[in-house]
């Protein structure tokens, strides 16, 4: 297999660092910051789940994306995610939680113009509306499961011994379910831009099939689990304890509705199931885990009269929201242009 397939793969993986370090705080960092899990318990779990959704539920998402430009040549593929992985470093770095889709999407946009190839139009709508209705479907869920939760807890006069012990549980099985979920949902962000030029052949193995793109999906996972493990305290600590004061129940709520968020957009299962029924659908699009939990908390923030909710720090966090795929669009733009005059490479087909 040809080495430079990997140098230029380098960019993809890069973004998965990037997104380990930022989105691990939307799994687990509200159970982290409320003092209920250790980090290295929630982390190992998120992980071992973020590898088994990428791998075996990321190919729904991956399809949407490549719907809005197939980004057709390997080194066009690896300028897509840097401008991406740079994006989200650069706010990451500044303390800003950001969207990988959103970064992602602004980097095939700046492919789009550079190389002439029309943007899906329909396929753009649908990811954008995503953008919004991903925090108000969280705000949504957080709220109806907050009052749900607060009159469980009334009525059923549990001793806090318990109640602590129950939402530890809670919480861990949580970050199962919200490190499959992201796993399923992102990793398009992560590698979906390769598919198109990715090298690997499918594997038989035993009566298993094993295909490219997983092979793919699944190095885009493990980068994911390194950008966890080596840098995402900074986030965590802006999402457990800056947005609003936590408490363990406040915490479980957020962990949930964002979950369930990120795997209703993910979903193949659920999206045939809403079809058969003759309801709306809800697309298989990338969305941002950092949406999802700041919409979430601003739910709960409403469910309680909009109190200890921190908005100076959630006007910041829009800002790098619309800021994000705009920036990622033209560091893309003009580096392509780089890329291809100076290094000579072949960013389109």
């Amino acid at each position: 297999m040809d080495l430079l397939f990997f140098f230029f793969l380098s960019s993809g993986l890069f973004l998965g660092w990037s997104l380990g370090a930022n989105d691990a705080a939307n799994i687990f960092g509200t159970a982290v910051g409320s003092k209920m899990l250790k980090f290295k318990t929630a982390a190992a779990t998120s992980c071992l789940f973020i590898v088994i959704g990428a791998v075996f539920a990321g190919g729904g998402t991956s399809a949407t994306l490549n719907s809005l430009g197939s980004v057709n040549a390997i080194a066009g593929a690896f300028m897509v995610a840097l401008s991406a992985a740079l994006t989200v470093y650069w706010m990451v770095s500044s303390g800003l939680l950001v969207s990988t889709s959103q970064a992602i999407v602004g980097g095939i946009i700046g492919w789009n113009l550079y190389s002439g190839y029309d943007t899906d139009i329909h396929t753009l709508y649908t990811i954008v509306s995503s953008w919004v209705l991903c925090p108000l479907l969280s705000g949504f869920i957080a709220i109806i499961v907050y009052v749900l939760i607060k009159n469980i807890l009334h009525f059923s006069h549990l001793h806090l011994l318990r109640q602590d012990s129950y939402l530890r549980i809670g919480l861990w099985l949580l970050a199962a379910f919200g490190g499959y979920a992201l796993g399923a949902n992102n990793i398009a962000n992560v590698m979906g831009v390769f598919v198109e030029s990715s090298p690997f052949k499918n594997i038989y193995l035993n009566g298993y099939y094993i295909s490219n793109t997983q092979i793919l999906f699944f190095l885009g996972a493990i980068a994911i689990c390194v950008g966890i493990f080596t840098y995402s305290y900074k986030a965590i600590k802006t999402v457990g304890n800056n947005l609003m004061s936590m408490t363990p129940t406040i915490a479980w709520i957020i962990v949930f509705s964002q979950s369930l968020v990120l795997f209703a957009f993910s979903s193949q299962g659920l999206q045939a199931s809403l079809k058969d029924l003759g309801l709306p659908s809800i697309p298989l699009v990338p969305v941002s885990s950092s949406q999802a939990v700041i919409g979430a908390i601003i739910g709960i923030g409403i469910a309680k009269g909009g109190r200890n909710i921190s908005w100076n720090t959630i006007t910041k966090i829009i800002i790098g929201w619309i800021a994000t795929p705009l920036i990622s669009a033209a560091i893309c733009f003009i580096s392509l242009f780089f890329l291809e005059n100076v290094f000579q490479q072949k960013v389109y087909m």
